[in-house]
């Protein structure tokens, strides 16, 4: 018998069924992991006639197996399978910005829905999350299609085109005055009410396990392989980890035989992790650095929660972590929509970091392209 999924606390090994509505470890306050592993590789050949959203990777999926077999997904917007296009002779970029909510974080939220759908009106009376402005947006369509009472937290500075989004789809919005870390707090204050599912795209595990989608779309478009790296942007690290939770179940199915190097980039203006990566450390325990404005606002993540694994994840691939200027984000945008992608500022760190620091010769690479411009519009020019 396969065994059922469970929460585990990747600090001190406490666990809880997937069932609960306990949204972090009690023990230590940290996120949850997912102890799960496929059982049975992703079929290569047999992907062409499968449903044209991630659902089709279902091998791979927590929510197509125990206990969620007898139950299968309902909620979908068609997410995923987007284009992958070549930038230069080495290096593509995968367009997540065409996703339903113009933003990469549809994988991990339909994800989420599903799983509060899952649990049941009796059990779910509503879903919260906090967001600088996409996952919240995500969420909330999410939220919509299932039928969902939803509220987001947001900072009051949250562009207004991502603020009408979330209003459009029907969620209650929630302006915090003060930054990211500010509005996380209020959310999880009221995260622990009675029957609130908290909807984390950085504690729920099932997040990571929607992004993660993302490296089996590039393994199947390249029919089988993977880029020799995989370059991806990191705030609270959400795809990051997804892509490492991809790689090592496709190497551990024997479908790959490489594992790419993961290439981490944050704004120079907030990037803890790159400090702490290049000062060999391995939290950001006793580390400090400053934070300043950033263009970057999607990643501008002064103390991740995952910071442990995250660090780890980058340095057990051979990568690196690489650092961006506001006027490096400004020219690479303007750089992007020359060649016909409008992107939003945050979305295109990744192709500034990528043009600044080629991979070597003969060696491929690939870029996110993770939000929509018509999100955040062009990003200004200094003064």
């Amino acid at each position: 018998m396969t065994p059922k999924t469970i929460y585990r606390c990747p600090v001190d090994g406490t666990s809880e069924p997937t069932e609960s509505l306990t949204w972090h470890c009690p023990a230590c306050g940290g996120p949850w992991d997912l102890d799960f592993a496929p059982t049975s590789p992703v079929p290569l050949d047999s992907l062409a006639g499968r449903v044209n959203s991630l659902w089709r990777y279902e091998e791979a999926l927590p929510l197509r197996n125990p206990p969620f077999t007898d139950s299968p997904p309902t909620i979908t917007l068609g997410e995923g399978r987007t284009p992958l296009v070549p930038l230069t002779d080495t290096v593509s970029a995968k367009l997540d910005f065409l996703m339903p909510t113009l933003s990469f974080k549809d994988r991990g939220a339909v994800m989420l829905a599903e799983l509060a759908r899952r649990l049941g009106p009796d059990r779910v009376t509503r879903v919260i999350a906090d967001s600088s402005g996409n996952a919240g947006t995500a969420i909330a369509a999410y939220c919509a299609r299932a039928g969902l009472p939803c509220t987001v937290y947001v900072p009051e500075a949250t562009s207004p085109k991502k603020t009408e989004q979330i209003r459009a789809h029907g969620a209650q919005l929630n302006l915090v005055p003060g930054d990211r870390e500010t509005t996380a707090r209020a959310a999880r204050a009221a995260a622990d009410e009675l029957g609130t599912f908290y909807a984390s795209h950085v504690y729920n595990p099932h997040f990571l396990h929607g992004t993660k989608t993302y490296v089996y779309e590039l393994w199947e478009d390249l029919g089988g392989r993977l880029p020799d790296s995989i370059v991806v942007p990191v705030g609270n690290g959400t795809l990051l980890l997804g892509a490492s939770l991809a790689v090592t179940e496709l190497h551990t199915q024997g479908l790959i035989d490489e594992r790419p190097a993961l290439i981490a980039v944050q704004a120079e203006a907030v990037s803890p992790l790159a400090a702490a990566f290049h000062a060999g450390a391995d939290d950001l325990t006793g580390l400090t650095t400053p934070a300043r404005p950033t263009l970057a606002e999607g990643i501008a993540i002064p103390n991740p929660p995952r910071a442990r694994q995250i660090l780890r994840a980058v340095r057990e691939s051979g990568g690196t972590f690489l650092t961006v200027t506001e006027d490096q984000i400004r020219a690479a945008q303007l750089d992007l929509a020359a060649r016909g992608l409008f992107v939003e500022s945050t979305g295109v760190a990744c192709w500034a970091a990528t043009a600044a620091s080629p991979p070597p010769p003969g060696r491929t690479a690939v870029v996110p392209l993770c939000g929509a411009g018509a999100k955040t519009g062009v990003a200004p020019t200094a003064p």
